[in-house]
C-alpha cells in the first residue's frame, strides 16, 4: 500500500498520530530530500531506508514505488514539508499509481497555504491557490493575467529571493491591492506582514514565504466612462469638481493629476 503522508511544515511537534504510525510500519519512504527527512525521522527515533523522490526524478521513482506496493511493501512519501504533490514532488507519482489501478491513500496534516490564508486577515471563504509563479517573466504575466478579474482571494508560495519579483509582476497585473506575506509558519518567527502591492514587502527576505492577495473587486460602472465623463458625472450631481477629481480617482485607483490634466474644459 502506497501512503502519501504530510509532514510538519516547522515546528516538528505538528505532526499527527497517524502520520507517526505510518513511517514507524513503512518498509520503505520515498522523501524530496533525505537528509531533511532524517531530522524528523531521528526526532521521533525511527529507522527507515530513504531513497529520494524528487522533481528530476520523480517518474522513475514512482516506477519503484509501484512496483514496490505490489510486492506487497509499505510505502510512504512524503515531502520537505507540507503534502506531497502540493507545490512538492508528487503528482507524477499520483498520476503513475492511478493509470496502473493501483490504490493508495493519503494521511493529511500541516498546509502551509491554509495557516498563512488564517493569518493573513483576508477573506478566507472563497479563495484560489496559485502556488510558485514561473520563472519566465512572460509566463509569469501570461499566469497572473488569467487570475485577474478573480474576486476571491489569491495564494501564491514564493522563495525569498523571487519575493520582490512576483509582487512587482502581481502589482503590474492586478494594480493595487491589500496584500500580505505570511512566513516562519508554526516557528519562533513567524510573521505575519500586510502591505499593498504598490509598496512592495519591505526588509531582508528569508525563509520560504505565502503571498495571499486581496481578489478582483467588483467593477464600478462608472468606471465604465471616459475619466471626462466619469468626473462631470459627479459634477453634475452637484459636487464641485475638487471633490469630484478626488471621488473619480478614488474609483478607478489612480492619482488626481491624472484625471485633472483630461478634465481641465470642465
Amino acid at each position: 500500500m502506497v501512503s502519501f503522508v504530510a509532514t510538519p511544515i516547522g515546528n516538528l511537534k505538528d505532526i499527527t498520530l497517524r502520520a507517526l504510525e505510518a513511517l514507524k510500519s513503512a518498509d520503505v519512504i520515498f522523501c524530496e530530500d533525505t537528509r531533511h527527512t532524517l531530522k524528523l525521522l531521528t526526532a521521533y527515533n525511527i529507522k527507515k531506508p530513504l531513497l529520494s523522490c524528487h522533481k528530476f526524478n520523480e517518474r522513475e521513482a514512482a516506477e519503484k514505488i509501484l512496483a514496490a506496493s505490489r510486492e506487497g511493501k509499505e510505502v510512504v512519501i512524503v515531502s520537505d514539508a507540507g503534502m506531497p504533490a502540493v507545490s512538492d514532488p508528487g503528482n507524477v507519482v499520483c498520476s503513475i499509481l492511478r493509470e496502473a489501478g493501483e490504490p493508495y491513500t493519503v494521511l493529511p496534516g500541516a498546509c502551509a497555504f491554509v495557516c498563512a490564508l488564517v493569518l493573513s486577515a483576508l477573506p478566507s471563504d472563497r479563495f484560489t491557490f496559485i502556488g510558485f509563479l514561473p520563472d519566465k517573466a512572460g509566463e509569469r504575466k501570461a499566469l497572473l493575467a488569467k487570475y485577474k478579474e478573480y474576486g476571491e482571494t489569491l495564494v501564491f508560495h514564493s522563495a525569498p529571493q523571487d519575493v520582490e519579483r512576483d509582487i512587482a509582476a502581481m502589482y503590474e497585473v492586478f494594480g493595487e491591492r491589500k496584500a500580505c506575506a505570511v512566513r516562519e509558519i508554526t516557528k519562533i518567527h513567524e510573521e505575519s506582514l500586510p502591505f499593498l502591492l504598490s509598496e512592495g514587502l519591505l526588509g531582508e527576505k528569508r525563509g520560504e514565504y505565502v503571498l495571499i492577495v486581496e481578489g478582483a473587486k467588483e467593477e464600478n460602472p462608472l468606471n465604465l466612462l471616459s475619466p471626462r465623463e466619469h468626473v462631470k458625472k459627479y459634477m453634475d450631481e452637484g459636487l464641485d469638481k475638487k471633490e469630484a477629481l478626488k471621488r473619480a480617482a478614488k474609483d478607478r485607483g489612480v492619482p488626481k493629476s491624472e484625471l485633472y490634466k483630461e478634465t481641465l474644459d470642465l
